[in-house]
């Protein structure tokens, strides 16, 4: 049984953790060897502090992890706290790394001469359901949503639908697929997140933790 003492940090797998961990170790959280290890099927790990735990776990479910009490603090991208909107979770610092955009976007050859203003009911392919109804509620648009964990660029290429809403960085990706971006919703970054439960019962030690990762995305 996991002590109730020890402190969690989850960190999300992938591409935003090779930005998370320099600010990790600034704040002075150094994992065990074992973290850095590709081979490493472990997904809980030591740290240099006895008492702090680092769970490793998908960017997605970083603030279900955190919600829920399973780890006190974390880093999670604006799009997963938008999608789910967890009241228990308390977001007091942009980390400023893993920037990118939520965009919509639909075949080159559509684009051309399509109207988004004149859209009263479209079927769209997202990862962010929840995000994408009420971005096109507030236009009167009814979205019928279609959830998708990966590969969105495809939808459109194979008919399952016309449009897409996905993370935007370069664009390269979205080219590649023959798909331009037609519409912005949201810039996005990932935040240091902290569990507002937590933070009533050990105030000093989550508030010193939210002042160090300040300090390290501060020098960054």
């Amino acid at each position: 049984m996991s002590d109730p003492q020890k402190l969690v940090l989850a960190l999300p797998k992938g591409r935003i953790l090779e930005e998370a961990m320099p600010l990790v170790r600034a704040a002075g959280i150094l994992p065990e060897a074992d973290f850095d290890n590709p081979k490493s099927r472990a997904l809980r790990f030591a740290t240099n502090h006895p008492h702090i735990d680092i769970i490793r776990v998908r960017a997605f479910d970083v603030a279900t992890f955190v919600a829920f009490g399973a780890a006190h603090i974390g880093i999670a991208g604006n799009d997963v706290l938008m999608e789910f909107d967890y009241p228990e979770i308390y977001a007091p610092l942009d980390l400023k790394i893993g920037l990118c955009r939520l965009a919509v976007a639909e075949p080159a050859d559509l684009a051309g001469t399509d109207d988004p203003s004149r859209w009263s009911h479209i079927r769209i392919a997202t990862k962010y359901p929840a995000i994408t109804a009420r971005h096109f509620a507030s236009r009167g648009v009814q979205a019928e949503c279609i959830k998708l964990n990966g590969a969105m660029e495809l939808a459109p290429n194979i008919g399952l639908c016309r449009r897409i809403v996905d993370l935007v960085s370069s664009g390269s990706t979205l080219k590649a697929n023959g798909l331009v971006e037609i519409e912005h919703i949201a810039d996005i970054s990932s935040r240091l997140i902290v569990n507002r439960a937590a933070l009533k019962t050990r105030p000093e030690e989550l508030s010193g933790w939210i002042d160090r990762f300040r300090e390290a995305a501060d020098g960054n």
